[in-house]
């Protein structure tokens, strides 16, 4: 039987500095995502598109879904196949295009995680577990551009 989850959140915009968006100059790209039960995240654009360089934008928060996901994905793959991990870390990178009829989008995101496994008589499944982990990434499963991983495995430490 299929499942089916819905998620809500709500998207404030807080940067209106006093004449609203009557010049594309003059307000700011500040805003609060509000999830129920946590905390709230102040974001902004990018600062390409005159947003808060300190601030996470909509293309961080993207990348690191996908980055998540697969993350999520591989630990309880590996839990159920007997590998056991002790360190996972994900320098994970986007690349987006704008396109001047469209507004841009995104061509690729690669994946590059570093993962220590205990037991090196367990880096076959370990490396295998990635492919199956981004076949079952629900984000990786929604968006139309690629997403490659590069996975480091180490044994030890």
């Amino acid at each position: 039987m299929q499942k089916s989850h819905s998620y809500q959140l709500t998207v404030t915009w807080t940067g209106n500095t006093g004449q609203g968006t009557a010049s594309y100059r003059e307000y700011s790209r500040e805003h609060v995502v509000e999830i129920d039960g946590k905390p709230p995240l102040t974001a902004s654009a990018d600062p390409a598109f005159r947003g808060d360089p300190n601030l996470p934008n909509p293309e961080d928060f993207l990348l690191a879904a996908l980055s998540e996901c697969h993350m999520l994905w591989y630990l309880g793959l590996c839990s159920a196949s007997g590998v056991v991990v002790t360190a996972y870390r994900d320098e994970a990178s986007a690349t987006m295009v704008e396109v001047p009829d469209t507004g841009g989008h995104f061509t690729e995101v690669v994946l590059r995680p570093k993962v220590v496994i205990a037991d090196p008589a367990t880096l076959p499944k370990a490396r295998e577990l990635h492919a199956q982990a981004h076949r079952k990434c629900y984000i990786a499963n929604s968006v139309n551009f690629p997403v490659r991983h590069e996975p480091e495995i180490t044994a030890g430490g």
